[in-house]
This record gives C-alpha cells, structure tokens and sequence, in this order.
C-alpha cells in the first residue's frame, strides 16, 4: 500500500479535487473537519479517510444521543404528532444501523477491500437521505400554512452526509492511485 505525505496544502488540495467531483460535496466541511483533527497535518492518505470515517462515526454516534433526548422527550416534542414520532424512531433505527454499517466500513478500508468500504459509506449516506425525506413527506402530507421545519435532524443529516462523502472521496483517490 502506498504512503503519500499530508500537508495543510495536501489536505487543501485533496478537498479541492473531492469538490470538483460532486456538486453535493464541501470543500468548506472537508477542510474544516479535517483540519479540527489536529494529526491530520502528519499522516497520510491512507489516515485521513481513517479521520474522515471516524469523525462520521462520532457524528453518527452523537446524532443517536439527540435522537434519543428527543425521544425521552416526546410528551412536549411530539404531542400530538404521531408522524414525527415515527419519523424520529425510523431516524434512531437508520443511525444505529449506520453506526454498526461505518464500523464495518472503518475494518473492511483496514484489510484493504476499499469497494466493500464505499459501499457501506454509500448506504449511510442513503440512511441520512431517507431519515430527511421521512420528515419530508410529513411536510407534504400537511397543509402549506405550516411553517413546521423539514426535520429536526437536518443538520446532523448533512453533515454525517458529508462526512462520509469526504471518506468515499478520499478512499476513491486511493484507488485511483493503486490502480495506476
């Protein structure tokens, strides 16, 4: 496995190719998030999809502590709304298989099987999708003079998305450079 030296200018760099990729991607988020980490300025490729996969996995983690709080909650945040009680358990349910789904990536990227790995961060980026769209559809099916929010979680979704989106990246560009 090749090792490729990280710098700020790297990371930079590499954020920049991901962003010219995917209109979806931020360079804002992958620059931010892997520069809060500060080993990132001193390890390789190879680590910074590491970083990237673990930050996702905190997100994910944290996003279940919210969720959770929500729904111990759920006499005042969900009174009366036995859609958004739903849409928050479906959240709760796609988050705990995300996390054991990044779990398994993060091993499967450590022995090498980089396809398995982008498949598994593929399918936690669907879960962020699909927990949005729950709440979206509680939108639709509400009339149009209510403000209501499309979700709760619109933040978490993001940025979990986004995580996994610098990951992917950053495991494709590996590829890429093992199969030259």
């Amino acid at each position: 496995m090749p090792v490729f030296s990280i710098s700020t200018d790297t990371i930079d760099q590499t954020c920049n190719s991901c962003a010219k990729k995917s209109k979806a991607f931020s360079y804002d988020v992958c620059l931010e998030s892997l520069e809060s980490v500060p080993v990132s300025r001193a390890t390789n490729l190879q680590g910074l999809a590491l970083i990237a996969m673990e930050l996702a996995l905190e997100n994910a983690t944290s996003t279940i502590s919210t969720i959770i709080k929500f729904l111990d909650n759920e006499t005042s945040t969900f009174d009366d709304d036995p859609f958004g009680l739903a849409c928050m358990k479906d959240c709760l349910e796609l988050y705990s298989n995300g996390v054991t789904t990044l779990l398994e990536s993060v091993g499967d990227f450590l022995i090498g099987k980089y396809d398995e790995a982008r498949k598994k961060m593929n399918s936690v980026m669907d879960a962020t999708s699909m927990c949005e769209d729950g709440f979206m559809e509680k939108k639709l099916l509400i009339e149009e003079g209510n403000n209501m929010n499309s979700s709760p979680l619109t933040e978490e979704n993001y940025n979990l998305f986004q995580l996994c989106d610098i990951a992917l990246c950053i495991v494709n560009l590996l590829s890429l450079s093992l199969d030259v």
